[in-house]
């Protein structure tokens, strides 16, 4: 079975996409510059996009200053919130369910 192959943009990104980026790309993509995958559009501009596979698709994040200002904010919101656990808290953190 093929997998499905979805270009994403930043403003598109849920939090559990984030996560899987931030795993693959844990100092940010910056140092990974072999990985990036340039190619141009329908519109005839260049695009640079990150590639990134799961088990049933293939993603393309176009890199921008957005998105690299995005995943700078959601690594250190992760950093922050094992800080706060750490501290010896043995109340569980409240979660929103959708």
């Amino acid at each position: 079975m093929d997998k499905k192959r979805i270009i994403v943009d930043y403003k598109n990104i849920n939090p559990e996409l984030m996560e899987v980026l931030t795993d693959i790309y844990p100092n940010g993509y910056e140092d990974y510059e072999d990985d990036i995958i340039t190619y141009k559009n329908a519109a005839g501009e260049t695009v640079r996009a990150i590639p990134l596979e799961t088990d049933d698709t293939k993603y393309l994040f176009k890199i921008s200053r957005e998105l690299k200002q995005k995943v700078e904010d959601f690594i250190e919101d992760m950093d922050d919130d094992s800080e706060g656990n750490s501290e010896g808290s043995d109340v569980p953190e409240e979660s929103e369910e959708d």
